[in-house]
């Protein structure tokens, strides 16, 4: 658990542009500089075979097999386990081995080995090698903030984190956009808060989505709380009104962007107990938002918490405009060495390291 508060924390305080090598954005280059070369060295040794398990069942703590010993060898070349005992056996030294390997590749750390575990444990070294070269090179281009107040979220890693300075003062888990929706990597100003929104449908949605549903069935808008205002471009303008099945839940928080991505609710809670997050249409939805809101408050004394809740179910549309914008940074990083020097990957979503790779 600890490293997944921290485990983004680096880039909270670390990213910076690269032009001063003093700067903390160069430690982290250099950092990730470090880890290359050891996973150049392993390539090096030209000896990464698969490791199959074919068993039904994932192993776990107490369990015996003959794959073992090879998982345990390359948990020890990962530094995920300090050496090599007990065997073939499912011991309690190697099930904290597993679980960190986990908690490192962004997996459900149960400490057993099934499917996700053996697909990121074969993953070859020559991925992993452009992995981290591609996140070097966006260390180089980062241009996020390293003070002040500011939000900042970062996709592969679903969470999202606030900072004063280098203190993390609030982190969440979110649902960010599919790949045929990805969220877009860009910086803005969060600098209103809406509680009880509409949903103003985007009309790629209601040309892909409602309108279909509308053809099968002719109460669907009615049934969705949803209400046609005008016409645009040949397609009807939808919004969907304020509510508890609204799709952007009982708050959104704006930073105005040619994107149209923000913060949002989501009535869809279960989404969170999933490791991997990717199911909006862009925006970046918030485990934690009443939490956001309170934090973002929390000097208009009018805007208490029962203020808060109040108007987050009042079914009535309220903006309230901050006093100060809040930097917001969404940003695109599978790999790094966060606070306890343990590298950490994630999986590329949307296939950005592969393009720089020029895959």
């Amino acid at each position: 658990m600890q490293n997944r508060i921290i485990a983004l924390i680096f880039c909270l305080v670390s990213f910076s542009t690269y032009s001063n090598a003093q700067d903390k954005g160069s430690k982290q280059y250099q950092l990730l500089e470090k880890a290359l070369k050891q996973y150049q060295t392993l390539n090096a040794k030209g000896k990464w075979p698969q490791i199959t398990y074919s068993g039904r069942n994932v192993l776990k703590l107490k369990d015996t097999a003959a794959v073992i010993p090879l998982i345990k060898e390359r948990l020890r070349l990962l530094g995920d386990l300090r050496r090599v005992r007990d065997g073939n056996a499912f011991s309690l030294p190697f099930e904290e081995a597993v679980k960190h390997f986990q908690l490192r590749h962004g997996l459900e750390d149960d400490g057993t080995i099934g499917p996700a575990f053996m697909k990121a444990l074969n993953m070859p070294l020559e991925k992993r090698i452009e992995q981290l070269t591609a996140n070097m090179n966006r260390i180089k281009e980062d241009t996020v903030g390293t003070s002040g107040t500011r939000i900042i979220a970062n996709i592969p890693e679903y969470k999202l984190y606030v900072m004063e300075d280098n203190r993390e003062v609030l982190a969440m888990d979110i649902v960010v956009g599919k790949t045929s929706n990805p969220t877009v990597v860009f910086s803005d100003s969060l600098e209103t808060i809406v509680f009880s929104p509409y949903w103003n449908v985007p009309a790629s949605i209601v040309k892909n989505e409602i309108l279909p549903a509308m053809n099968k069935n002719g109460s669907y808008l009615q049934r969705q709380n949803m209400e046609i205002i005008g016409k645009e471009d040949g397609l009807p303008k939808i919004r969907q009104k304020p509510g508890p099945d609204n799709a952007l839940g009982s708050v959104k928080f704006l930073f105005p962007n040619k994107y149209n991505i923000y913060f949002h609710d989501t009535p869809a809670k279960t989404l969170f107990d999933k490791q991997k997050r990717a199911f909006s249409h862009g925006c970046i939805r918030l485990s934690q938002p009443y939490e956001l809101a309170q934090y973002l408050l929390k000097d208009k004394q009018e805007w208490s918490d029962t203020e808060i809740l109040r108007a987050m179910g009042s079914g009535s549309e309220k903006w309230v405009k901050l006093d100060k914008k809040i930097p917001v940074s969404i940003i695109y990083y599978t790999a790094w060495v966060d606070n306890s020097g343990v590298l950490n990957f994630r999986d590329d979503i949307y296939g950005h390291d592969d393009r720089q790779a020029g895959l």
